[in-house]
């Protein structure tokens, strides 16, 4: 294949994991032309349909990637869903190289008796509704009085903030419309955070932690007999600037004074309680069960054969994120990860796909925080550019995969948007965002808000190919 083109390289997954690998190999030496697919008609994934709407200091980072995809280097291409309007096999007809940054949307398994009850509900479908994603049904039954989250991280306590936090309070956010009438109506009164390990091993950021505090109307209750440490705790504890700050935060609520807890909902939280059973009658839950737990003196907890039963209406699992397999994509089902070695995918075999590669949690798990996906990017791109030029350490990996040049057999840039319009895809580019963009905008601005997201896919679509 000719080498006087530039490398042309497709990127699946316009979230920041994609976006940073992106950005970081359009300042290689490489000559590269990078396309940003997208399966939703708007970019920036998680940021846009995961982070809670009452967190604009973390929906900041879309200032960053918009920077990013608006310099003109780098082509979106959403609204086009890999393994529907494209295949891998297609892909390879028009790109040399191609990263997966899908991400891990679906929730993580709770293997507990009673968890495919009515009223038990997985945290990522919540908050893909909540966040107005266009995937997912408009409704939610918002019904029961008392609920349970079980989980000891940032989206149990998004999750459990959500559900407790008067709907009027959210308004300054860009929360859709249909959300807000929803949650107005929600007659809950007390929400239980149930976490199964000690409040020296919970994984929540000490900012979002001290942000409960402050929500109108709503107590934040604790329970001191929850409250243990052992050597592994203080060692936690020592060791860490966050859990030290967590677990003072959490040791002051305490000693609140019982009497000024006057607010008309509460927001509970359970340290050492393990799940064990979500309860039914007549196939809706009413009740969690969870058996009490000790800490062993590493940190880690056992079972001590005391059970509670506590009457909710509802449970919301936020026990964490698992990625989804990608059609003719090597895939770890035990992990939820695209099979891979620091980015470079493999087969079964343990053999690197040419010109394969991953990033971000489909790559490593859905652990850390936003911006760890940009050393994540880095690795990736690091081996993609040994692969290409044939220079580097290599490891265990043959080099020189994509040495000397360029492997698609259609290397023009508008090949494969012709492809796609033969297909009758409604790609939408930067400039078709741009409308989107500036029509979210112009809804919120008569209410002194940032924007009011479009939530259905059809009218995303219809605005941005409005032009």
């Amino acid at each position: 294949m000719s080498t006087t083109r530039p490398l042309r390289v497709a990127v699946v997954g316009a979230g920041p994991a994609g976006i940073y690998a992106a950005d970081i190999l359009s300042k290689t030496d490489l000559d590269v032309s990078i396309d940003l697919f997208e399966r939703l008609p708007a970019p920036f994934g998680l940021v846009r349909y995961g982070v809670a709407p009452d967190h604009p200091r973390i929906k900041q980072i879309i200032v960053a990637l918009h920077k990013v995809l608006s310099r003109g280097d780098i082509r979106l291409l959403a609204n086009v869903d890999f393994g529907t309007d494209v295949k891998l096999e297609e892909l390879r007809q028009f790109y040399d190289a191609v990263i997966f940054s899908t991400g891990s949307i679906r929730d993580a398994e709770l293997t507990i008796p009673g968890v495919d009850l009515d009223g038990s509900y997985g945290a990522a479908d919540f908050v893909s509704w909540y966040d107005g994603h266009p995937d997912v049904p408009r409704t939610w039954p918002l019904e029961a009085q008392h609920v349970a989250v079980i989980g000891a991280g940032n989206v149990a306590l998004d999750v459990a903030r959500i559900l407790a936090k008067h709907a009027d309070d959210l308004l300054p956010t860009e929360i859709p419309a249909n959300v807000h009438e929803i949650l107005k109506a929600s007659p809950v009164t007390d929400v239980h955070v149930f976490a199964r390990r000690g409040p020296a091993q919970v994984k929540f950021s000490p900012l979002e932690l001290r942000e409960l505090g402050h929500i109108p109307d709503v107590d934040i209750i604790v329970y001191p007999e929850d409250f243990d440490f052992d050597e592994g705790s203080e060692a936690a504890i020592n060791s860490s600037n966050q859990t030290k700050q967590v677990v003072k935060t959490l040791v002051d609520w305490t000693l609140d004074d019982p009497s000024t807890k006057t607010a008309s909902r509460r927001l509970h939280l359970h340290f050492l309680h393990a799940p064990a059973e979500i309860l039914g009658e007549d196939g809706q839950v009413v009740g969690l069960r969870t058996e009490r737990t000790a800490l062993q003196g590493d940190g880690t907890v056992a079972g001590t054969g005391e059970f509670h039963d506590w009457p909710v209406q509802a449970v919301y699992r936020a026990v964490g994120y698992f990625g989804s397999p990608l059609p003719e994509v090597p895939f770890d089902e035990l992990k939820g990860v695209i099979a891979n070695r620091e980015g470079r995918v493999i087969d079964l075999d343990g053999n690197h796909l040419p010109g394969v590669y991953a990033t971000g949690w489909i790559k490593r798990g859905p652990v850390g925080l936003i911006g760890h996906t940009k050393s994540d990017a880095s690795e990736t791109v690091r081996h993609l550019v040994e692969d290409v030029t044939g220079v580097g350490d290599g490891g265990d990996v043959a080099q020189g995969d994509l040495a000397g040049g360029r492997t698609a057999p259609q290397g023009d840039a508008q090949a494969v948007t012709d492809f796609l319009a033969d297909r009758g895809v409604e790609v939408i580019e930067w400039t078709g965002w741009e409308l989107l963009d500036a029509h979210e905008r112009s809804l919120g601005e008569p209410q002194g808000r940032e924007r009011v997201k479009v939530v259905p896919r059809d009218e995303m679509i219809a605005i941005a190919r409005s032009r």
